[in-house]
């Protein structure tokens, strides 16, 4: 893994543990040599994970769109900041730039951009690990949502194992590293999307 996007809050949400966290995150990414890729933003957990990449000497590729810069929230001491149309956009080019993705706790939007990845890997559109950083236990719900989604038979147990999910960073870095997309039926190609 050489670049990784971070999907995340641009709140910070009400536990302090998350903003630690976020911070840590970006660190670690970048005292790996790996570039962080994220919304762009100053704010929030998402500037949390740029100023900790930033701290520890990281690159950072911020993509936010026009209209969200024009409300001051972008971040302007990033290594590059891509303006975009649209959110749309924003989400094509952070999945351009990345070759994994992290999600941290986070709303519609952060549920937004993880699920549509997830879907994208499902199709066969890209091979990439996508991990999930259960911070003191903020995706227990969703996690047990996707069990039983398995369990009633509306996701494929090979599909829902694409979500690599972890308390701790390391241990869900090392889990991105070791990880084998799933084969996808030869009638879905990349070609036929």
């Amino acid at each position: 893994m050489k670049s990784v996007a971070v999907f995340c809050a641009s709140s910070l949400g009400k536990n302090k543990i998350y903003e630690e966290t976020a911070i840590a995150l970006g660190n670690k990414i970048a005292s790996k040599g790996m570039r962080v890729v994220y919304g762009g933003a100053k704010v929030g957990l998402m500037g949390a994970v740029a100023n900790g990449a930033l701290q520890s000497g990281g690159e950072v590729v911020g993509v936010i769109p026009g209209f969200l810069r024009t409300k001051e929230v972008a971040h302007e001491e990033l290594t590059e900041l891509i303006l975009t149309e649209s959110m749309h956009e924003r989400k094509t080019k952070m999945h351009e730039l990345s070759d994994s993705v992290i999600t941290l706790p986070g709303g519609f939007g952060t549920m937004e951009e993880m699920f549509e990845i997830l879907t994208w890997g499902q199709l066969g559109m890209h091979k990439k690990p996508i991990g999930l950083l259960n911070i003191d236990g903020y995706y227990n719900s969703l996690v047990t949502l996707l069990n039983d989604m398995v369990t009633k038979g509306l996701l494929k147990e090979v599909n829902r194992e694409m979500l690599l999910v972890s308390e701790d960073i390391d241990d869900l870095l090392e889990q991105m590293e070791a990880y084998k997309a799933p084969e996808v039926p030869k009638w879905i190609s990349k070609d036929k999307t």
